[in-house]
């Protein structure tokens, strides 16, 4: 009996610090708050002055990519952290439309997809909750595009466009 009685403490306090550690890496951002109000402090995607981020999330270097070359810009840039699928969205839309970027499309399925476009910029949102649930981390990639001749109203050469 006497050994049955250590066991059980030793499973009982073995379970109650799996509660804890669960329940204290469950605490995800929550971006409305009670009040609806968004982070006071963000961080731009990559050197895009234009785009956003909470500063809940971190660069994935590793899954990022960019490009420059005399006419285009772009990339790929990947960010994950601890924040609520949901308000991640509503977000993200926000900052978008307060940085004069259009939504010109949005699905829903296990992932959501947020498209928006500028003058001479496209900009795709994914937004993928973990396999892990809440204790994983919610994994956001941007695809963005800039085309820097339209901008400058040349063509892919560099040649003046007439208008």
């Amino acid at each position: 009996m006497k050994n049955w009685t250590r066991d059980t403490c030793a499973a009982l306090l073995l379970l109650c610090a799996g509660l804890f550690v669960l329940t204290g890496c469950s605490q995800k951002a929550n971006f409305a708050g009670t009040q609806g109000a968004l982070p006071q402090i963000s961080g731009f995607a990559g050197d895009l002055q234009d785009i956003e981020l909470p500063t809940e999330l971190t660069w994935d270097r590793d899954a990022s990519m960019t490009i420059k070359t005399a006419s285009f810009n772009g990339g790929i840039w990947c960010y994950e952290g601890r924040v609520d699928v949901l308000s991640l969205k509503d977000y993200l839309v926000s900052s978008m439309h307060d940085n004069k970027w259009k939504l010109v499309g949005e699905s829903t399925s296990k992932n959501i997809l947020l498209a928006f476009i500028k003058p001479h910029k496209t900009c795709m949102i994914v937004i993928a909750n973990s396999r892990f649930g809440i204790l994983g981390k919610t994994k956001v990639t941007l695809y963005v595009t800039i085309d820097r001749t339209a901008a400058a109203g040349l063509n892919p050469f560099g040649e003046a466009v007439d208008k």
